[in-house]
């Protein structure tokens, strides 16, 4: 007996289909629910990358601010090139020099020395016009005083060794402090269950020994009990602890955690590119207004300051060098966002757009044409560039984001040259790509 055979098309060595056709009213529910199921998915998509954008902008100040503190506070480098600007702000400098001049002038007795001279002038027998004109030299000789001292402290404060003094003396006290709160053994400061002492064992030795090489030989069995010296105690240092541990931490990690959460509300989004200008927009709006409110602070601070105390312009430098590093960060994430929000617009397709491609695409490809003829063949590296312009020009886009991410303390001017030379890899490349030629056929020799 003869085998069955399947059933289905003749020739076409498949085995049949043996799923039901579906009816036009099964067909059509199907494609309902299927719609149904698209819809729910986008909104769940939209809901998602729409809350992860708002915890972005919501971050965004947060981590600039935190980064800001976390390098002010816990790194001493960076302490110190913030503040060694203010030994040669000029405001800084005559609010320091009249203060000293004060000082120096308030220990000085003038009236006690005009007073002497006429006592003198008069137990000699000087006439009385000449012991009165004694008398009044008290103004003209304060002047004169306060004259030489403004001059000798001028000089001071203006040399070369008072703006290394100052770095110095900032550098030794913010390492002290650092150490003190960090719980770090190593400095002379040392915290230690709520008492903060002072660590003079060095001293100690130095002392010892000086006294050794002077002759006094007993001074060898100076014991080394009692090196530390208890400063203060206080409870608030355990807190002072905890808040730099805290400044540590969130520091780090609110910057990474900002980037993360940006990044996330652009993959999870349907529309990335749209994403990608709506986080970028958002995220330059939060720049400006952390701009604007670091000028209302500073009017603030300026409001509140006595000119008794601080003189303004010397209170407004001050302000000014503090945050001018926090200042430089907003405005060159401003500067990321607005270069990011062009780029993703002439991703896209709009007119505009289309038009700047299309003018970017003929300028290089005439280019690369007329190296062709000159001479200059990319061959196949040429045309494996064209043939993956959109990876190489992706990989070459990220490359330079990488660059600005890694990048220690970026600026303004690290973002314009990064951008530069980022257009100039990407425009050089689809020259490369134009310049391939036409594809040359292989040849294969017929076998024999």
């Amino acid at each position: 007996m003869a085998p069955t055979t399947p059933s289905g098309p003749h020739g076409s060595g498949r085995p049949a289909d043996r799923s039901p056709a579906l009816s036009a009213g099964e067909r059509a529910e199907y494609e309902r629910l299927r719609r149904q199921a698209s819809v729910r998915h986008r909104r769940a998509r939209v809901a998602g990358s729409s809350v992860l954008l708002l915890l972005t902008l919501l971050f965004a100040p947060l981590a600039v601010i935190a980064a800001w503190v976390q390098d002010t506070v816990t790194d001493t480098d960076r302490y110190v090139a913030t503040v060694a600007p203010l030994a040669s702000e000029p405001a800084v400098q005559d609010a320091l020099t009249a203060r000293l001049t004060d000082r120096v002038v308030a220990q000085v007795d003038v009236k006690a020395v005009t007073d002497s001279l006429a006592d003198t002038l008069r137990d000699a027998g000087a006439p009385p016009r000449v012991v009165d004109g004694a008398e009044s030299l008290d103004a003209p000789l304060r002047e004169a005083v306060r004259s030489a001292a403004e001059r000798a402290v001028s000089g001071v404060i203006t040399s070369d060794a008072f703006q290394q003094a100052w770095e110095e003396a900032n550098r030794r006290a913010h390492a002290a402090v650092v150490q003190m709160l960090t719980g770090d053994g190593r400095g002379a400061l040392r915290a230690e269950d709520g008492t903060v002492r002072l660590d003079v064992g060095q001293v100690v030795d130095q002392a010892r020994e000086r006294l050794v090489d002077a002759g006094f030989d007993k001074a060898a069995a100076i014991p080394d009990i009692d090196r530390t010296i208890v400063l203060f105690e206080t409870e608030q240092l355990g807190k002072a602890q905890d808040a730099m541990r805290v400044v540590d931490i969130v520091g780090l990690w609110l910057p990474v955690l900002t980037v993360v959460l940006a990044a996330l509300a652009v993959w999870t989004a349907p529309a990335h590119r749209v994403m990608l200008m709506a986080t970028a927009t958002g995220v330059g709006v939060m720049m400006a207004l952390l701009l604007v409110a670091l000028a209302v602070l500073r009017r603030v601070y300026l409001d509140s300051v006595p000119p008794a105390a601080l003189p303004p312009d010397a209170a407004a430098a001050v302000f000014d060098t503090f945050v001018r590093f926090l200042r430089d960060s907003t405005r060159t994430l401003l500067v990321v966002a607005v270069i990011a929000v062009l780029a993703a617009y002439l991703y896209g397709p709009g007119r505009a757009a289309r038009a700047v491609r299309g003018t970017a695409a003929r300028a290089t490809d005439a280019t690369g044409r007329a190296l062709c003829r000159g001479g200059v063949d990319t061959g196949s590296m040429g045309r494996l560039l064209a043939k993956h312009r959109t990876w190489v020009t992706g990989t070459v886009i990220a490359a330079g984001a990488l660059a600005l991410l890694l990048w220690n303390h970026p600026t303004v001017a690290t973002v314009v040259l990064v951008l530069g030379i980022t257009s100039a890899a990407l425009i050089v490349l689809a020259i490369l790509a134009a310049a391939s030629g036409p594809a040359r056929p292989s040849t294969h020799r017929a076998a024999s």
